[in-house]
């Protein structure tokens, strides 16, 4: 059909040898081909501005997050020399003079202002990172490295006790490379041990794979409230009037025209052991005043505010596919005598799925990268993964960690959505 209509648009003709051309004299192939060409260029013209914000704005940063993970030039960098030195070092006690003089070959190098700010700052915070302490003793030592003299073994320990422990000489062995894995051991809850073998942590510093845990069972359990919730509200807007239901749906999308911060900052004066709802319930009498509920600064705090912000999310995804649905389904499951729960749970409610489907992704996906809310009212047992990536990015400055659970956050959820894809299959969503 659409060569036929492209054939009528150019005109064509028969050449001598019986061949289909233009009115030019060009043959028909060689000017479809041409039609055919300029049309795909002109979509890609079209869709070239969105394609480069994405690329810009959305697969560069990610990329580059994913390269700082295990990115690693600070020690190759500010120590090549000493690096070289260690290529023979056993790992036991402490390395040879040659070490030691090729490390004051190296710093002394980096010590004019330009080199110091590029080689020797850095590398005193990529230390840090590993061993307590390492910065300061990068920092003192460069001051006084222009004043050492042989032997620099001696000199170095003097400088700093670090220097003549044999952790911080493994770390820099085993760190000397421009890639590296580190982030991802810490990220996991593991470290190395002396002989560069991958354990876990002290149990009081295992963090991390507990918070993975955390956030994917509250974004599952603000997932399920939000579905038990907005069910009821979709379904209830799919059988009224149009006009009654768009009053109501104004009421559904009402948060989404109040600040995040006004909304968060709302639930702390609802919820808190001094706000309006323990006020409440101790005038009613349900509960006395030494009674009151813990609702704030904790998981149920995270899971109130941020299914009430997320709410909406799986409301219109399942009013979209509700509203489809012809009444006459129910009423004739019914005249064939089904029972009305009979008739919602094998006719109506199966034909809801692409909108359950849709909201839970939606949900979920954006509850398990959350930040602000959880940062507000969760407290210490309800913050999630996100908190602590921002923690790593704004205080600490560890953007390599940060980075490794950023990368492992976006893999997880890819999984999962992977998962979803196999078992349930994305082509049935309806997001509207």
């Amino acid at each position: 059909m659409a060569m036929a209509d492209a054939t009528d648009q150019i005109g064509t003709e028969t050449d001598k040898r019986g061949r289909l051309v233009t009115s030019d004299g060009t043959p028909l192939r060689r000017a479809l081909e041409r039609a055919n060409r300029r049309r795909k260029i002109s979509a890609f013209l079209l869709v070239s501005p969105l394609l480069a914000f994405i690329l810009i704005f959305f697969a560069f940063p990610i990329a580059q997050m994913m390269w700082r993970s295990v990115d690693n030039p600070q020690i190759v960098n500010a120590l090549p020399r000493t690096l070289d030195a260690l290529q023979d070092w056993d790992r036991t006690g402490l390395p040879d003079e040659r070490v030691f003089a090729a490390l004051h070959a190296d710093m002394l190098e980096d010590l004019d202002r330009e080199r110091r700010d590029q080689k020797i700052g850095p590398l005193g915070i990529r230390l840090n990172y590993e061993l307590s302490a390492a910065r300061s003793a990068i920092s003192r030592t460069a001051r006084d490295v222009p004043n050492f003299e042989a032997p620099f073994r001696d000199a170095f320990v003097d400088a700093h006790r670090l220097w003549g422990q044999p952790d911080l000489w493994r770390i820099i062995q085993r760190e000397g490379r421009p890639l590296t894995l580190s982030y991802y051991v810490a990220a996991l809850d593991r470290e190395y041990d002396e002989f560069g073998n991958v354990v876990r942590r002290d149990e009081n510093r295992r963090i991390y794979v507990s918070l993975f845990g955390r956030t994917l069972a509250l974004s599952v359990a603000i997932t399920a409230m939000t579905f038990l919730l907005g069910f009821p509200i979709a379904y209830y807007l799919s059988i009224l009037p149009m006009r009654r239901a768009n009053l109501l749906m104004i009421a559904v999308l009402l948060p989404f025209w109040t600040s995040l911060l006004v909304r968060t900052s709302a639930w702390i004066v609802l919820l808190q052991q001094q706000g309006v709802i323990n006020n409440t319930l101790v005038a009613l009498g349900v509960i006395g005043d030494d009674g009151r509920f813990s609702l704030i600064y904790n998981q149920t705090g995270t899971i109130i505010a941020m299914t009430h912000i997320l709410l909406p999310f799986m409301v219109l995804p399942l009013y979209s596919v509700m509203r489809t649905i012809p009444p006459s389904y129910m009423r004739a499951a019914k005249s064939l005598g089904a029972t009305p729960w009979t008739a919602f749970r094998r006719v109506y409610f199966p034909q809801t799925l692409p909108g359950i489907g849709a909201g839970g992704v939606l949900v979920f996906i954006i509850s398990i990268g959350y930040y602000i809310t959880p940062a507000l009212v969760g407290g210490q047992s309800g913050r999630m993964i996100s908190n602590e990536i921002a923690r790593h990015i704004q205080q600490s400055l560890n953007w390599g960690l940060a980075a490794a659970l950023g990368s492992m956050l976006l893999v997880g959820v890819l999984v999962l959505y992977w998962l979803y894809n196999r078992l349930v299959g994305t082509d049935s969503l309806k997001f509207g």
